[in-house]
């Protein structure tokens, strides 16, 4: 089976991206098959949130990028089972404005992970469009949006989909909106409830059944460097994050 390469994108921070991005990637891995985790945000959350140290990091994202360095060098393991991580640190940064005068700038990541052996690879986006979510569209199969259940939900996501529009055109033909998914969601409130009808009259059935619910056991575990399984499997928000897999393998 060929690598499965998903990006997990959007340009506004704080939506459970990186949240999303961790606890898929953690659901899908195995020890027998293993899940490749990047992350790809010079704040580097996947890195802290799995409780890697930034600093003393070795080799990372950007040194891949760079070229200094192959994958195999830079991955790391987590605590979770069969999850590897491309750690990053505030280096990476540096990378956006180092590569916008190279050849082929946009290809870095593909070349990197072009072989791969992986089931998953699974890319944490940094909360804008510039060069780095570039490298991540260019080098994914689908892409996977989470959207919060707040007022402003939608907006901005038009011009998310026009950079996939013209990254489809330019860079990777082949790269599909794999779904959106729902996250942050209150149920108590009707406000959470309109954005999600919204939501699904904008996507149809590109949304995910699944919905993330806001949960506090699941805002935690990024503290503790761990997945919401490790901390708290029975929480509502391990529950919802294991039925999202689940539904992510079976789209991919």
């Amino acid at each position: 089976m060929p690598t499965k390469i998903i990006a997990v994108v959007n340009q506004k921070g704080g939506v459970g991206k990186t949240t999303t991005a961790e606890n898929v990637a953690a659901q899908l891995a195995t020890p027998k098959k293993p899940v490749l985790l990047v992350d790809l945000d010079p704040q580097g959350n996947v890195t802290s949130g799995l409780g890697l140290p930034k600093e003393n990091l070795g080799a990372g994202t950007y040194e891949v990028l760079s070229g200094k360095v192959p994958l195999v060098d830079a991955v790391h393991e987590s605590n979770s089972p069969g999850l590897l991580v491309l750690p990053t640190n505030a280096n990476l940064a540096g990378a956006e404005v180092e590569l916008v005068g190279e050849l082929r700038r946009e290809y870095r990541l593909r070349e990197a992970l072009e072989h791969a052996v992986y089931e998953y690879v699974i890319i944490d986006c940094p909360p804008s469009l510039g060069l780095l979510t570039v490298n991540a569209l260019a080098a994914a199969h689908s892409v996977l949006i989470p959207v919060q259940a707040e007022y402003y939900a939608l907006e901005g996501l038009g011009q998310l989909l026009h950079t996939i529009q013209r990254v489809r055109q330019g860079v990777n033909p082949s790269l599909e909106l794999l779904g959106v998914v729902i996250t942050m969601y209150d149920k108590r409130t009707s406000l959470s409830e309109q954005v999600k009808q919204e939501i699904k009259t904008y996507f149809g059935d590109k949304i995910f059944k699944t919905v993330i619910p806001r949960n506090v056991r699941l805002a935690e575990a990024p503290s503790f460097g761990k997945t919401i399984f490790e901390h708290d499997r029975w929480s509502k928000g391990a529950r919802a994050y294991k039925q999202l897999a689940k539904e992510v393998s079976e789209r991919a």
